[in-house]
């Protein structure tokens, strides 16, 4: 046995290296959870407000489109603003548009005229797209340039980041719900108003050093990538998020309302309610599996050509869900039970695993993406994301008011098939950053 010598003490063993970037990635992370808790209140706060007003399906789906094409053109200048300016910028821009928009929505006046107040919070919920997609990028942005590398250590941050995102989101929905049921559209739009600014206040004081301040050379004509797989990915992406909001606006919302309320105010109130746990419950499942995709598909084992692979199973998986779900409906004569319960279980199980194309599409995009030009990238890349929303909110509205939910979830199988198809394009012999 080896004997200490005098004098000397033990060695203790190591403290486990803090990753360098972690303390930016924890504020940036809270950052962008306070503000998709407030997106996602948002959502069914207009959704079903305007719902009891009696719009239709396709004046419902009106409300969210410039929403969509705000996020477009947002995303397309906000890599370059990001890239000039820095990533602080841009997340600050961001929840601080949220605010404004939040205190613009609560002077919605009753007394104004379907078309009034269909273009009011069109211009409004235009802004409030703005601000989310500032922030979006510049959290998914900042996830590639402070990530540990190797063991797949950006994979893991990225799905963290946008799972744990997405469960905030779901918990969102159902605040909105509540809110609405308990302090009515106006005080639950200032409520949020006021706890997002002193949220951002926070965020600007405690924010830790650590991510770029910019460059001033960046050019706007860089935000057009030529990389292939960015643009087969982006196309992809256009499909995928599609197919999901094709019944998630609207679709599926209005249908279990007709389910769901008989009518009366207690009746909507339940209703309000069990939309809201619904919706909630799905996005929350969607961010748990999405946070956990890495361990599912054994990223830190596996190559970036393995995944990229992989992406193109996943996809054709999907589209299964839809397509038997289709036949569900297509088979009812009308609302029923069981169809009720087949519908539940269905888009928990599309759910799941939209989640897993859906995190490996985000760390894809970060793992295409060369580092000086990632703002760039994930700008385009999340411009089609939203490409893909707006699609998927203007069929929402047309397809249930045209053909009912069976048209709904055909669209939706459609969609998923063409992302499938694109995805394939992928080229997984491409070395990556």
């Amino acid at each position: 046995m080896t004997q200490q010598a005098p004098g000397t003490q033990a060695a203790r063993p190591e403290k486990p290296k803090r990753p360098e970037g972690l303390s930016a990635y924890i504020a940036v992370t809270a950052a962008y959870w306070a503000f998709m808790l407030t997106d996602g209140a948002l959502r069914m706060l207009v959704l079903l407000h305007f719902h009891t007003l009696g719009f239709s399906p396709v004046q419902l789906a009106y409300l969210f489109i410039l929403y969509e094409i705000a996020g477009m053109v947002t995303n397309l200048a906000a890599g370059w603003i990001a890239a000039r300016f820095g990533l602080t910028s841009t997340l600050y821009a961001g929840l601080g548009i949220q605010v404004v928009a939040l205190l613009a929505l609560s002077q919605l006046d009753p007394s104004w005229t379907v078309a009034v107040s269909v273009a009011f919070v069109m211009c409004v919920q235009g802004l409030s797209g703005v601000a989310k997609d500032l922030a979006k990028m510049s959290s998914k942005s900042a996830v590639k340039l402070l990530a540990p590398k190797g063991e797949g250590g950006l994979f893991r941050w990225v799905a963290l980041l946008t799972g744990s995102k997405n469960a905030v989101k779901g918990l969102g929905f159902l605040l909105g719900s509540a809110l609405l049921a308990v302090l009515g559209f106006t005080g639950a739009v200032l409520g949020m108003a006021g706890v997002l600014a002193v949220i951002l206040a926070a965020v600007v004081i405690l924010m830790p050093p650590g991510l770029p301040r910019g460059r001033k050379g960046a050019k706007f004509t860089e935000v057009f990538s030529k990389s292939a797989n960015v643009n087969w990915l982006s196309a992809a992406r256009v499909f995928l998020f599609g197919a999901r909001d094709v019944w998630f606006v609207v679709g599926i919302p209005i249908y279990f309302y007709a389910v769901l309320s008989d009518g009366s105010e207690a009746g909507n109130r339940a209703a309000f309610f069990l939309i809201g746990t619904f919706m909630a419950g799905w996005i929350i499942l969607y961010g748990f599996v999405q946070a956990s995709a890495p361990r599912l598909l054994k990223a830190a084992t596996r190559g970036e050509d393995a995944l990229i692979r992989a992406a193109r199973g996943w996809a054709w998986a999907l589209f299964v869900v839809p397509l038997v779900l289709s036949g569900a409906v297509l088979a009812a004569p009308g609302p029923q039970d069981w169809l009720t319960a087949v519908l539940v279980a269905g888009l928990l199980a599309f759910g799941a695993i939209f989640a897993v194309n859906s995190a490996l599409h985000s760390y894809l995009i970060l793992a295409f993406s060369k580092s000086e030009r990632v703002t760039m990238d994930v700008g385009f890349y999340y411009m089609a994301n939203a490409g893909g929303r707006l699609l998927g909110t203007l069929l929402s509205g047309l397809t249930y008011q045209i053909g009912g939910l069976p048209l709904v979830m055909g669209a939706t199988a459609a969609l998923v098939a063409l992302a499938a198809l694109t995805s394939g394009r992928l080229d997984d012999r491409v070395a990556l950053d």
